[in-house]
């Protein structure tokens, strides 16, 4: 004879067992990790070159016409942020390749 359950089923004999797991090396990871890295190296990052920064009101703004000199919080000659997706990772200097400007890494930011 069937015993019913909250639910109005019947109870059924359940086999339990501990789950297992397989155990991890530091060796094992360092190498997976080394192989994992390649599988993210070909997805684009946005690279942003920041010479400063500035505030300025919505009639300054207005204002604006070509030629209009914005003056910035760094100093001529002083290194510029590289932002790597919104975030600081290091400090270089403005160079000129060709017809193009560029940035030539001076530090990286840890």
């Amino acid at each position: 004879m069937n015993q019913m359950g909250n639910m109005g089923m019947p109870q059924q004999n359940v086999n339990v067992q501990p789950a297992q797991f397989q155990s991890f090396s530091n060796d094992s990871m360092g190498l997976s990790g080394q192989e994992n890295i390649g599988l993210i190296k070909d997805v684009p990052l946005e690279v942003t070159v920041e010479l400063g920064r500035t505030t300025k009101s919505i009639s300054e703004i207005l204002e604006f016409s070509p030629g209009t000199i914005i003056e910035l919080d760094r100093i001529a000659g002083e290194p510029i942020d590289v932002l790597v997706n919104g975030k600081f990772v290091a400090k270089g200097e403005v160079v000129v390749i060709e017809e193009s400007f560029g940035v030539r890494i001076t530090e990286i930011i840890k």
